[in-house]
């Protein structure tokens, strides 16, 4: 019973391990495979108009973002 557990514990860690080190060389996050909202045909979660300031400064902080990027 206790080297079902070490065995479960220890392929646990070494998955939680490989997924940080993706993250770490890749800077990339963790998606979903089923495509989120976008996938729905919807381009925001929201349904107004226009969206809010802090929107407008978090797309422009990734527009510059991307900018930079030399990838």
């Amino acid at each position: 019973m206790l080297t079902v557990f070490l065995a479960t514990f220890a392929i646990f860690a070494l998955v939680i391990l490989g997924m940080s080190l993706g993250y770490i060389i890749k800077r990339k996050s963790i998606q979903g495979s089923c495509g989120g909202i976008s996938s729905l045909g919807l381009e925001k979660v929201c349904d107004c108009p226009e969206p809010c300031d802090a929107r407008k400064k978090r797309m422009a902080r990734e527009a510059l973002q991307k900018e930079r990027r030399i990838l």
